[in-house]
């Protein structure tokens, strides 16, 4: 492969930081389960020939990255609910190229990762982005220059800051590239206020000096789902991670067995534990109505609670959204692909879930995700039939 191809991740912290947070989860808590994910391309994407090969050289590049002593001393400073025990872990991990299988036959590719799951947790988000720029780069798509995509980013926090909601950049999974989420974090950093309140990218979050932001995401619950049962999933993930953050990162995501089924557990006790919910699937304005009546029907003031909107947003849906919600209960926006894929190319549709653990060193349980889209639904079949009828899904 051509040397000039390569583009190695600039540092072990360009990651989505829910996968630290819930990585530190892990290692306390469930240290000798097993995982495997599996690569979806949803958006039926042709992979050009050598495509294979080129990612396995990529993931290669990432055995070189580990945490330095300034990183370390970052999230000491920034992120104490991170113990001491899980940072000096951090320090020593490497990534392990081993753990990532690829295949390509034709035009379609095959990626996996299996391993111990406080290790393997921290390939899905990488794996994501290098494949995204590694597809534009191989099929010769130009992108928009840089002043375009710094003035789409200004044009778009002018919106932003005239509705007055808070905004974070949520991109890394499938930017076009690193140079281009650069650009964007650097933009909302300068031009964006009080209203640009941070970025799920550490390392960018750490070189701008702003909030990294995340808490957990759908492999969280859908691991509990494996061990404990589907009607046990979301009270005891909920119950696990205060347990592991006593009340520090706060936000429950609410829709890995739909919303439905999440605010029938979402009782009075983690409705006052957690600060907020993230709206991931289905209509945001009717979630936001429901998630208010929860609260109001609990006792509980939705004006000191709120709610971040995070699925395929830009700045016509956060307008939407903003007029129907504000005033209700707080409110802040995730925005993803918009901001860090907005270059005149079509951004990629691909996800990497996780398909299975294990955790009695002997038979893999598979793993479900019920989206309030079923266009989301993740899993076999069956389980899927399974997860529905035990959840009274239709």
């Amino acid at each position: 492969m051509n040397t000039e191809t390569l583009f190695p991740s600039p540092s072990i912290l360009d990651n989505d930081f829910y996968k630290f947070t819930m990585q530190c989860a892990v290692v306390q808590l469930f240290p000798d389960v097993k995982a495997r994910y599996t690569f979806i391309n949803r958006g039926a994407h042709v992979f050009p020939e050598g495509f294979g090969d080129a990612l396995k050289a990529q993931v290669a590049s990432m055995a070189g990255l580990q945490l330095t002593k300034e990183e370390h001393r970052y999230l000491t400073a920034s992120c104490p609910y991170l113990n001491a025990a899980y940072l000096d872990l951090l320090a020593g991990y490497r990534y392990d190229p081993s753990e990532v299988h690829i295949v390509q036959e034709g035009g379609e590719v095959e990626v996996s990762v299996e391993g111990h799951w406080f290790r393997t947790i921290l390939w899905e988000v990488p794996l994501l982005f290098l494949i995204s720029e590694l597809y534009y780069r191989l099929t010769g798509q130009e992108r928009a220059g840089d002043e375009q995509v710094i003035g789409n980013t200004i044009e778009k926090t002018s919106i932003y800051k005239e509705l007055d909601v808070p905004v974070a950049e949520f991109g890394t999974r499938r930017r076009h590239s690193y140079k281009v989420q650069q650009l964007v974090v650097d933009t909302l950093t300068k031009h964006g206020g009080k209203n640009f309140v941070g970025t799920s990218n550490v390392h960018l979050a750490m070189r701008s000096k702003t909030k990294p932001i995340g808490t957990h995401a759908h492999e969280w619950f859908m691991f509990h789902a494996a061990k404990y049962g589907f009607t046990m999933a979301n009270a005891l993930s909920l119950e696990h991670w205060t347990d592991v953050y006593r009340g520090d990162l706060g936000v429950a995501l609410s829709d890995t067995y739909t919303n439905d089924v999440f605010f029938e557990q979402f009782d009075k006790k983690f409705a006052k534990l957690f600060d907020g919910v993230r709206h991931d699937s289905g209509d945001p304005i009717e979630y936001a109505e429901k998630v208010i009546a929860h609260y109001q029907g609990l006792g509980i003031n939705p004006a000191y609670k709120f709610i971040i909107f995070s699925d395929g947003l830009n700045t016509e849906k956060v307008a939407e959204i903003t007029h129907a919600t504000k005033g209700k209960i707080g409110i802040s926006f995730g925005i993803g692909t918009n901001l860090t894929n907005d270059v005149g190319l079509k951004p990629m549709n691909i996800v990497i879930k996780l398909t299975a653990v294990q955790f009695d060193g002997k038979r893999w349980v598979s793993t479900v995700k019920l989206s309030d889209e079923k266009g989301k639904h993740t899993g076999e079949p069956r389980m899927i039939r399974l997860a529905k009828e035990v959840l009274g899904i239709e």
